[in-house]
């Protein structure tokens, strides 16, 4: 693999793989707020990513499991972008949006947004597809619920 080089456009905090989101809100369901704290720093003392993805992770396990009823687990993560950093302070939500509903799973675009201190707007600092697959008290894929009856297949 090549050697990754950083140009001084790309250090004044944009994305270097996605376009940035012309977004100026959260879109979606509110599903976890929280205050990034100084044990969650990396070696750089910014806020580390592994942290950032849980949060997000935690808070698509709560939509997933409000709209399938049931108890959900992680089976997929894919479209990760990493915008911006997150630094200590920072005030951290991640709003969830209804991606496809399936038989079993279900794939939510989560947004992870910050307020900055002393900021007045949000910023868009990561977003990604998760995917859940609604399972039983076994811990087998089961039939999602939906409007009184299972999803067709």
């Amino acid at each position: 693999m090549g050697e990754f080089q950083v140009t001084d456009s790309q250090a004044t905090d944009t994305h270097v793989h996605a376009p940035l989101s012309n977004d100026a809100e959260p879109k979606g369901d509110l599903c976890i707020r929280t205050l990034a704290m100084p044990a969650d720093t990396n070696a750089n003392g910014d806020i580390f990513g592994g942290w950032l993805l849980s949060q997000m992770d935690v808070g698509g396990g709560v939509f997933a499991s409000k709209v399938a009823k049931s108890r959900t687990v992680t089976v997929a993560i894919d479209a990760m972008n990493f915008r911006k950093p997150v630094y200590v302070g920072d005030l951290v939500s991640v709003h969830a949006n209804l991606v496809r509903l399936g038989r079993t799973s279900i794939t939510v675009h989560l947004e992870a947004w910050v307020l900055r201190r002393r900021a007045q707007q949000s910023i868009l600092v990561t977003d990604g597809n998760f995917t859940y697959v609604s399972i039983d008290d076994h811990g087998q894929p089961q039939p999602i619920q939906r409007d009184g009856g299972t999803i067709a297949t």
